[in-house]
Order: C-alpha cells, then structure tokens, then sequence
C-alpha cells in the first residue's frame, strides 16, 4: 500500500494538541488493514520525520437503536483505526502549527 492510502487524516483533538506539547506525539485516522510498520514507514516517508514507536487504537463498529416516538430505527456506527505516533526528539511536524 502507498503511504497515501495508509494515513486518511490527521485527528486534531485537545487530546492530540497535548500530546503534541508534551511527548511529542501526533494521531492519524489510518487503513484498517495497515499494520504498526506500515505506518512507521508511511509517516517517515510522508513527512520526513523520524519515528520512535507506533500505538494503534481499534473501535469495532457498533450496532444502534434509535427511537422516534414509538419507531425504533436500527442501525450501525462505523468503526476505525486510529494510530499515536512518537516522533524521535528533535523531529516536529508542522502541518499542524496553526489550527
């Protein structure tokens, strides 16, 4: 896979903006099908950044029930796949400088 279908978007958080400042971390939405090395490698070739450690986050999609007055309505919140990246100290990425 091309680092362009691996890493679908940036999540920009009050969470991801404190992991930012403090340890030097950045969150992607990612492919569900990639893995921690595919990440590592699309990041470094996207960015042009060293990368220390990968931790991937899976949401399972999830059944719902919702109600209008006496119709109950079913249908499903889609999952995704989401992955912390650790930047090696001294690597900064500047995307994100400004939002």
């Amino acid at each position: 896979m091309d680092y362009t279908q691996i890493l679908i978007k940036p999540l920009i958080t009050e969470k991801g903006s404190f992991l930012k400042e403090g340890q030097n971390q950045v969150a992607f939405y990612v492919h569900k099908d990639a893995n921690k090395v595919q990440i590592k490698s699309a990041v470094e070739e996207a960015f042009g950044v060293q990368v220390r450690a990968v931790n991937v986050v899976v949401k399972k999609p999830l059944k719902k029930i919702f109600s209008r007055g006496r119709k109950r309505l079913f249908g499903s919140v889609s999952g995704y796949k989401k992955a912390y990246v650790t930047l090696a100290p001294g690597s900064k990425l500047d995307f994100i400088e400004g939002v």
